[in-house]
């Protein structure tokens, strides 16, 4: 799609509003996913279309001039009234919607989100997805940025007025262990999951609290190598449940246990701003929770039969 100078544009309009936020041209391309030589095109033709300059750029780090901090007020109405138009007119006829911007947590990729994806490509034949996993901290920062449409991801904020969630999974933390090691949590090192991530840091709140001492020696941000050093006896680990689902070819070399210290679970839920797509929202929750059921409930209780009344859809 070619810019267009002198016209003023959604996308020049978020480019604007995502620089003024970040503090530099490099830091709002890496956030939207463009170039830099892209997003300062974009704040050149919207200097143009508004005959002003918003940006100061010769100083560090850029400031916006006395037009710039009206023109970011005004953006983030501008951008508030486009996503309530494009959520209304999507609840309207969803087989119109023209771009779907999804996050899923890593710990779907490789079982519930390629259905997903399939089943809603069905149901909204004129939709373009894009697809994004990672981190659930991580998700939560685009979609607050809106970077993307609709999240799949764990509740770890405690709650935010600028977003709604819709509840779909319990996620219990589970104890994996080498097989046959019931008293691995004694004898071997914690391997960590790592505290960078809210997860990590949640995991490491709960275990201080009930004294579990940590010996720091590995702490990794990958399920599977941690599945598969407990597999080779390097040590045990606690994650979600969810997590034991990436044991791939170790599931027959480790245990899944209740954890030696108090219950702990997080909870998954679909998140979408208030002002975003809801009607996308409640389609993709709708879809979402048999997958769940079938793809992750079914068969971890199937496999851990200790699992059932923990592990369940909301």
């Amino acid at each position: 799609m070619s810019d267009k100078v002198g016209k003023l544009t959604l996308w020049g309009v978020e480019v604007f509003l995502a620089v003024s936020e970040e503090g530099s041209v490099s830091a709002a391309a890496k956030r939207l996913g463009a170039s830099p030589s892209a997003v300062s095109q974009q704040i050149s033709n919207l200097e143009t279309a508004l005959g002003t300059e918003l940006i100061n750029r010769r100083e560090r780090p850029m400031s916006l001039t006395p037009a710039g901090r009206v023109m970011r007020r005004r953006a983030q109405a501008i951008l508030v009234e486009a996503a309530r138009a494009r959520s209304e007119i999507a609840g309207l006829d969803l087989s119109h919607l023209g771009q779907l911007r999804l996050g899923m947590v890593e710990d779907f990729e490789a079982s519930v989100t390629p259905q997903l994806i399939t089943a809603m490509a069905g149901r909204l034949t004129n939709t373009r997805f894009e697809l994004e996993t990672g981190p659930s901290h991580r998700l939560l920062d685009r979609l607050e940025n809106r970077a993307l449409d609709v999240i799949v991801a764990a509740d770890f904020d405690g709650g935010a007025d600028w977003c709604d969630r819709y509840p779909l999974l319990q996620d219990p933390f589970v104890a994996v262990v080498p097989k046959g090691s019931e008293e691995a949590s004694k004898t071997l090192p914690l391997i960590q999951y790592t505290r960078r991530h809210a997860m990590g840091r949640l995991l490491l709140e709960h275990l201080t609290t009930h004294g579990i001492a940590l010996t720091h020696r590995f702490e990794l941000d990958s399920y599977r190598a941690i599945i598969a050093m407990v597999a080779g006896g390097a040590g045990w680990t606690i994650l979600s449940s969810l997590g034991v689902l990436n044991a791939g070819r170790y599931a027959d070399e480790v245990d899944v246990l209740p954890l030696p210290v108090a219950p702990l679970s997080r909870r998954l839920s679909l998140t979408v701003r208030r002002d975003g797509m809801s009607e996308m929202a409640r389609e993709v929750a709708e879809q979402l929770t048999p997958l769940l059921q079938e793809q992750v409930v079914d068969i971890m209780v199937d496999r851990h039969p200790w699992l059932g009344g923990y592990l369940k859809v909301l």
